[in-house]
């Protein structure tokens, strides 16, 4: 997992270092000062773990692993620890449970079928900013696997009380830079543009190729101005996409990196709160093809693929989009398949995650899904999932995955 003498290369600010990936103990306990626990000037402040959350917790992670050892005495353990210093530590076990526990919380997600797979990095003693992007990096690599995607998260520090653990900035680890010309015209991925413009403010160059790939910003503090990395080349897996059929498509140059790692949601296992905890699966085509380079706020390209396939745009009757679309989402399926980079198409993916809900069924769990998400953008009344209602969303349920902004209101 990179720890120990790996060593990674990457640029801070300005300046070329090198950083080496090490494991650091765990800090020690603190002592609640008088008058309790406080936060630093100018950040928000980490609560105390809520007692409810945290024996909730243990006792579900004992409930599905059983022979996880005594529950009662566990839980005596962790009120304790809470009482003592206002949070607790997961052990090693409890804490690969409640990430991937979180992933098959997530409600918006259709690829829960593999929630048991996800590959968890326990990096709670990781809290320089260096070490965070060097370790960030090595994900990307590890997930990546040479094109067999894996589904990964990297765990860093938890919130503890009045000590706000480190942030990624970003809310991918890799994304496009985007930003618009004097002229009004848009280059690159306009999602991108306000994390450009940050990364710009903090000294990065931006330059005019539209798939430029953003550095990674790391606070270490909360609420100081974050650390930048541009990303070390190796890292980002890249598919230049070409259509089946049709040679001019190449010409457009264009091109999508391999795996969407989330970096700007907060993991919540049984009240801990981490705030930096990136996590990937692989890809579904047509969140390339239908949504990234199709919508009209972001690469806009149904115009030009109809231009270039000699549609008629001169009224929607036509059906140009529609046409357009399909092409363009032949066009990123062929080319990862080329490439030997997992993807799943929609049609596959509908009906595994039908069978992820029969297998819940079976363990009396429900399956929480928001209809909007779960269908795909692309022939949705043709996919098994369009045809059915789903268990009701419930924003309570942990583990989960948290917007930052949700996980500061709780």
């Amino acid at each position: 997992m990179g720890v120990g003498g790996v060593i990674l290369v990457f640029s801070l600010g300005r300046r070329r270092k090198a950083a080496t990936v090490s494991a650091c103990p765990f800090t020690s306990t603190p002592v609640p000062p008088p008058g309790g626990w406080a936060a630093p000037p100018h950040v928000h402040a980490s609560p105390v773990a809520d007692r409810r959350e945290a024996e909730s917790f243990v006792r579900q992670f004992h409930h599905e692993q059983p022979d996880a050892g005594d529950v009662e005495r566990r839980v005596r353990e962790v009120l304790a620890e809470i009482d003592r210093t206002g949070t607790y530590a997961h052990t090693p076990d409890e804490l690969s449970f409640g990430a991937r526990v979180a992933w098959r919380n997530a409600a918006r997600c259709i690829g829960r079928l593999y929630w048991r797979s996800l590959v968890v990095r326990d990096l709670r003693d990781v809290t320089a900013a260096d070490d965070i992007a060097a370790h960030c990096f090595e994900h990307l690599r590890l997930a990546g696997n040479g094109g067999r995607i894996r589904p990964v998260i990297s765990v860093f520090a938890p919130d503890r009380p009045g000590r706000p653990a480190p942030r990624i900035v970003n809310d991918q680890l890799v994304r496009y830079a985007g930003h618009r010309t004097p002229e009004g015209r848009w280059i690159g991925d306009p999602r991108g543009a306000a994390s450009t413009a940050r990364a710009r403010g903090l000294g990065w160059k931006r330059d005019e190729d539209p798939f430029q790939v953003l550095p990674l910003m790391v606070e270490e503090r909360p609420g100081t101005l974050p650390e930048w990395y541009e990303v070390p080349e190796g890292s980002v897996m890249e598919v230049p996409l070409r259509h089946p059929d049709h040679v001019w498509f190449a010409e457009l140059g264009l091109r999508w990196y391999a795996v969407p790692a989330i970096s700007d949601m907060t993991l919540e296992i049984g009240g801990v709160h981490y705030p930096a905890a990136p996590f990937n699966g692989w890809y579904m085509g047509t969140e390339i093809g239908a949504r990234n380079l199709a919508d009209a706020e972001r690469y806009d390209l149904l115009p030009v693929v109809a231009d270039r396939l000699g549609l008629d745009r001169s009224s929607e009757r036509t059906l140009w989009r529609d046409r357009a679309l399909v092409e363009l989402n032949v066009a990123v399926l062929h080319s990862f398949q080329l490439a030997g980079v997992t993807m799943a198409d929609h049609h596959t993916e509908s009906e595994r995650f039908l069978r992820h809900i029969a297998q819940e069924s079976r363990y009396g769990r429900p399956v929480p899904a928001d209809w909007s998400w779960i269908v795909p953008p692309v022939s949705g009344s043709t996919t098994p999932v369009f045809h059915r209602y789903y268990d009701p969303v419930d924003t309570s349920l942990r583990p989960a995955f948290l917007a930052r902004e949700q996980s500061r209101e709780q």
